[in-house]
């Protein structure tokens, strides 16, 4: 946590030192997620994500930004009779390299670590149904204003398993994180 507030820092610094933008701000938007494995039969859980970004312009089109996100994800997960949400919050440290277009839109990409804070399951025989970190990527497509204000859509998909306990009666540990996000963002710039 240390090395990524000496990055921020360093970063922010040199983009002032250079003359090139900073901007930050907060962010919010839904969240469809699901589990992806070959031994589980899921369906999407909607959730949400809530949090704030820091934007480091270096030059006219490119920029890094690292986020800090409060996210619920799952899936609901066949039990015989009836599907059961299965929901873990995480907070999510996205670091996102983007390259926007002169009218606004951008694409972007880059990886994530996830920290678990809380989980909300129905099988009361598992006691630790996810792992404490989730690693993942991801990448988006969007817009932004030239005051800030914008829309993204972004795919997380996970690279570690999510389970952390032994073979159940219903599934393997052996899944991943999915999620589709969409937001809303105000970058609000400090130096342009």
């Amino acid at each position: 946590m240390r090395k990524l507030c000496l990055i921020l820092v360093l970063c922010a610094v040199g983009s002032i030192s250079y003359g090139q933008s900073f901007s930050f701000g907060p962010k919010a938007g839904v969240n469809i997620s699901n589990y992806t494995g070959k031994d589980i039969e899921s369906d999407a859980l909607v959730g949400f994500h809530l949090g704030g970004l820091l934007n480091f312009g270096i030059g006219k089109n490119f920029s890094i930004q690292p986020e800090v996100l409060f996210s619920t994800q799952g899936a609901k997960i066949d039990g015989g009779v009836d599907k059961a949400k299965y929901k873990t919050s995480y907070v999510t440290l996205p670091v996102m390299f983007k390259l926007r277009a002169n009218g606004g839109f951008y694409i972007e990409a880059g990886p994530q670590a996830g920290f678990r804070t809380s989980e909300d399951i129905p099988d009361q025989t598992i006691d630790h149904f996810a792992k404490n970190l989730d690693l993942a990527g991801a990448f988006g497509i969007g817009y932004q204003s030239g005051f800030g204000l914008g829309v993204g859509a972004r795919y997380v998909a996970g690279f570690s398993k999510v389970g952390d306990f032994d073979n159940s009666a219903f599934t393997s540990p052996d899944f991943k994180n999915s999620v589709i996000q969409l937001s809303l963002f105000f970058a609000i710039p400090v130096v342009k």
